[in-house]
């Protein structure tokens, strides 16, 4: 077969069991994915062994650690694997749910219901726990799914897919729910992004590089963020020790994901006396600053931000610094340089935190607390497919409820259209 034919035979197998996923019983899915949590910690040395053989090779070719340290399945990250599942299990089933239900002056009653979206196609680098965190929320929401994960993970990556479809052939459950795409070639992509009448959704998860190649090749529909620009304000009236923890928490704490922190602004008023305290938290770290004419007058010897930086996604130890003065230009800085991803305030002020909530149009806003947050897991979604920073049809990160959409139910008794 060539590679168009086993694609395009996968995604008509993935048609067909998404129809019968969408009827099947939460029980069932409850079931196969406490099982399929089960199988992963029975199983998490196997993993680790396959996982090696990837961690590997990526060194041998050079990755950078970012990369390196998203491919590398830990004993942590498989055990919240398999806890992502069973937190996904013990989620409400938004299928078949009944969102509102008004009556009509002809008598009609109308309503609105949850249903899957359908096929999901996702397309992700790197990280194998995207495997399992798609899979599982693709089944609970009645979506089937075919994986296509990076080829620096593909031992990882088949290893995982083969104990989640071991579950689903024991199960009443379509054991084509969830697949993955066996072969690394390219021409794999391109063939799955063209099945519009098969596929109804393609969310890519991976580098802006990856995100725009999948957007400009797709005839499906796609979900989208290009790079996560995440900014943390510190505001005059901000507790600067509740400040320090949060801004060496979203750098540092894992500095090569979506969600952290890229560019510090402080305000001008506490700048003198915050930004020597945090600047020695991050010498400790190894994070380079590059900072505005004030930072740098205030830290000597810290090197100049460029424009650049300040559009930048490091993904690294390094981190933009800018002074400003006052919330209205730190909303201005974001609104001009920021991604719509995720943005944080440190403030005692109720009125700039609410101003700050309601005028900032990225997908996640918080208060006093780290970018690091803006997932799904953290959020209370169970794990989370994506992070969307387009508003259509779903903004920030994915869960059950965004991999449905709903439709128009009626009940009449007899009208007819006059």
């Amino acid at each position: 077969m060539t590679i168009r034919d086993q694609v395009l035979t996968m995604a008509g197998a993935a048609k067909k069991a998404a129809s019968a996923l969408a009827v099947a019983a939460t029980a069932e899915k409850n079931r196969a994915l406490r099982e399929m949590g089960a199988a992963l910690r029975k199983n998490a040395a196997f993993l680790q062994e396959e996982n090696a053989r990837d961690v590997a090779t990526a060194r041998e070719k050079g990755l950078s650690a970012a990369m390196i340290d998203r491919l590398t399945l830990k004993e942590g990250t498989i055990a919240a694997m398999a806890a992502g599942c069973e937190e996904v299990a013990a989620l409400d089933d938004p299928v078949g749910r009944v969102t509102s239900m008004w009556r009509r002056p002809n008598g009609l009653l109308v309503g609105r219901m949850r249903i899957p979206l359908g096929v999901i196609g996702i397309i992700y680098e790197s990280r194998p726990n995207v495997t399992v965190d798609a899979a599982a929320l693709c089944l609970k929401s009645g979506n089937a799914v075919i994986l296509r994960g990076g080829s620096e993970a593909i031992n990882s990556n088949r290893a995982i897919a083969g104990l989640l479809q071991e579950v689903l052939e024991k199960s009443p459950l379509p054991s084509r729910a969830i697949q993955l795409v066996p072969m690394t070639d390219r021409e794999a992509v391109y063939e799955l992004l063209q099945l519009e009448e098969w596929i109804d959704l393609i969310i890519p998860r991976g580098g802006e590089e990856l995100i725009r190649a999948v957007v400009s090749q797709s005839k499906i529909p796609v979900i989208k963020h290009y790079k996560g620009v995440c900014h943390v304000f510190v505001d005059e009236t901000a507790d600067l020790e509740m400040a320090v923890r949060i801004c060496m928490n979203a750098k540092v704490q894992r500095p090569g994901v979506c969600n952290a922190m890229e560019t510090l602004l402080v305000h001008r008023a506490v700048a003198p006396r915050f930004l020597p305290l945090v600047a020695e938290k991050y010498r400790e770290a190894g994070v380079e600053l590059r900072g505005c004419p004030v930072t740098r007058e205030i830290l000597p010897g810290t090197a100049a931000a460029a424009e650049d930086d300040w559009y930048a996604e490091y993904l690294d130890l390094v981190l933009a610094v800018r002074v400003v003065n006052g919330i209205e230009e730190a909303m201005e800085h974001i609104g001009r340089y920021g991604s719509l991803h995720t943005e944080a305030i440190v403030t005692s002020d109720y009125g700039r935190a609410q101003r700050f909530l309601q005028e900032v149009q990225s997908s996640t806003v918080l208060v006093n607390a780290s970018t690091r947050f803006s997932d799904g897991f953290e959020l209370g979604l169970g794990a989370e497919i994506g992070i969307s920073t387009t508003k259509l049809h779903a903004y920030g990160p994915m869960g059950l409820e965004e991999l449905t959409t709903s439709k128009f139910i009626i009940y009449g008794n007899g009208q007819v259209r006059t």
